[in-house]
C-alpha cells in the first residue's frame, strides 16, 4: 500500500548531512502528507536492521519502511 502511494517501490533522496531517519519520514510527509496515518505502524530499517527514527545516516544507507505483516492462523 505505501508503494503505491508513494508511485514506486524505491527511491534515492538527497538529505543535507547530519541526516536521520526522521528525516526521511518528514521528506515524505511533506511530499505525500497522506503517509502520516501510516508511521505509527510501519517498522523501520536501515540497511536492512531494524532502526529508530533518530537513527544517524551515512551516505548510501538503504532506508526501508516495512508496513505491519499479519500473521496466518494455526491449522
Amino acid at each position: 500500500m505505501l508503494k503505491d502511494m508513494v508511485g514506486r517501490a524505491s527511491e534515492s533522496l538527497e538529505l543535507p548531512e547530519p541526516a536521520t531517519v526522521a528525516d526521511v519520514l518528514e521528506h515524505y510527509s511533506q511530499r505525500i502528507p497522506d503517509l502520516q496515518k501510516f508511521f505509527g505502524s510501519v517498522a523501520l530499517s536501515v540497511n536492512q536492521h531494524y532502526a529508530a527514527p533518530a537513527t544517524a545516516l551515512r551516505p548510501n544507507d538503504e532506508v526501508a519502511l516495512l508496513p505491519p505483516v499479519s500473521g496466518g492462523s494455526m491449522p
